[in-house]
């Protein structure tokens, strides 16, 4: 069935992110105490957030002091200005969806600021205007409250929604909210999401024909 809804998580399935991401969190967490390489954070860490990372880190030893976040955040938006590649096929299938009719948003556990930065150059901002939900304004994935508001706002139904996520997290959130979830799983293949009520896919161009826009 062709659903009214399509909702994306955002690092991971639109823009390529978490490589940025991870690099800097590594040194910092590393220069305060903690030594962490990029694959380790992104292991430990990925779809959370960043309150997540600093209280998580703290507990493993790590000296981080409180203005932490506020620094952290300021190298990392400054990193993804130079560069925040888009994920192969997200332009495509984005395109097609909208074109088709059908409702889209963004549900991340990331804040406002970086979306605008993330996803201002390719212009998926703009496609996306309005309907741009965060997990500091909501509580954060896996629950499942920005999901249910972007239904409500959409007028669709869980039977009428599908939601792209690279992440347990996202997951979770999905199958909490009762919609198809697609586990975008090009990294590390079909079997990361063994155990979760989702349908793997490595490829974003997959999606279109399993949604009726073949």
């Amino acid at each position: 069935m062709t659903p009214k809804l399509v909702i994306f998580d955002c690092d991971g399935v639109l823009v390529d992110t978490e490589p940025t991401t991870d690099r800097i969190l590594s040194e910092s967490i590393t220069a305060h105490g903690l030594p962490v390489a990029p694959h380790d954070v992104h292991d430990l860490f990925a779809g959370g957030t960043m309150q997540g990372v600093m209280d998580e880190s703290r507990r493993r030893g790590a000296d981080l002091p409180d203005d932490w976040l506020d620094h952290i955040y300021a190298k990392i938006f400054a990193a993804l200005r130079l560069h925040t590649p888009v994920i192969p096929g997200a332009l495509d299938l984005v395109a097609r969806i909208q074109e088709a009719g059908i409702a889209t948003a963004i549900a991340s556990n990331g804040p406002m600021a970086k979306m605008d930065i993330s996803l201002g150059p390719s212009g998926l901002r703009e496609k996306f205007d309005g309907t741009i939900y965060s997990g500091h304004n909501f509580e954060p994935k896996p629950k499942p409250g920005m999901l249910i508001h972007a239904m409500h706002i959409a007028g669709a139904t869980p039977a009428e929604t599908i939601m792209i996520d690279d992440m347990p997290p996202g997951w979770k959130a999905g199958v909490a909210a009762g919609v198809q979830t697609f586990a975008y799983v090009a990294d590390g293949g079909k079997a990361r999401a063994n155990g979760y009520d989702v349908t793997p896919i490595t490829a974003l161009s997959d999606i279109a024909p399993m949604i009726g826009l073949a």
